[in-house]
């Protein structure tokens, strides 16, 4: 038996988009659980931000994903400032809403290069650092209802979160040896500041979100953090290439 399988007690997880609702909930969770965390994004501002709500409780460096020439570097940077990281969670992301009529060939590569691109740059350039965890160590991936459902006018993050369901066998498959872990946390509606803008003025569509939830509310952003924590932790020892979508039921709700 594990003694304590759900701790993170000796981990070091980096988080990308940390400064957004779930990126912090992710943090937040990691560090109740006894992580230390290192939190990245590209606005410094913001992730002083989130540091200041955390009670300084975790570290910050800004980088920008989509910079993949640099993403070795980055990691190199990440391990002489704060150490080996063991946990890395790819969550930064973005998004453009438009008719597929008006979306551009560079709309649609800006969202790819930011969740595809940028978090495959990412987990390689980690690769090194995660080897070295003891068969602990583990990639994680904020997938989303867009990896299972067709939403239109969101073709590029539709697109580039499908293509993690992939990346997550995948990786999950070949890594497998090495003692690495990859699974992936598909959010449902999760109320967070994006989520409010985007419902607050569109009342049908807020309704008609809801009434395909059979629990009949929206999540918390700790939600996701908690689905993550028990992915990164020993109590998901035998769990890798999975997507844990986190839903109230809304996938499966009819």
């Amino acid at each position: 038996m594990i003694e304590t399988p759900f701790s993170l007690s000796g981990h070091r997880a980096l988080i990308t988009g940390g400064s957004g609702g779930l990126g912090k909930a992710i943090g937040k969770c990691f560090l109740q659980s006894g992580a230390e965390v290192i939190l990245t994004g590209t606005s410094e501002t913001k992730l002083e931000t989130v540091r200041k709500e955390l009670d300084g409780k975790v570290q910050i460096i800004c980088f920008d994903v989509t910079d993949t020439s640099n993403s070795r570097d980055f990691a190199k940077t990440v391990e002489s400032r704060f150490g080996r990281i063991s946990v890395l969670v790819n969550n930064a992301g973005n998004t453009v809403k438009k008719p597929v009529d008006d979306m551009g060939v560079d709309d649609f590569t800006n969202v790819m290069n930011t969740h595809v691109t940028g978090a495959f740059s990412l987990s390689q350039a980690f690769l090194p650092q995660i080897r070295q965890a003891n068969g602990k160590g583990s990639i994680l991936f904020t997938a989303s209802m867009a990896s299972f459902l067709g939403i239109p006018h969101v073709i590029g993050y539709s697109a580039a979160k499908a293509a993690y369901v992939g990346l997550v066998r995948a990786l999950a498959t070949e890594l497998a040896p090495d003692g690495i872990r990859v699974n992936g946390v598909a959010p449902g509606w999760i109320r967070t500041d994006l989520f409010e803008k985007a419902t607050q003025t569109d009342p049908a569509r807020f309704a008609k979100i809801r009434a395909r939830i059979p629990m009949d509310c929206f999540g918390d952003p700790e939600d996701i953090g908690w689905a993550m924590t028990y992915l990164a932790s020993r109590a998901a020892k035998y769990v890798t290439g999975e997507i844990l979508v986190v839903d109230g039921g809304a996938l499966h709700g009819f």
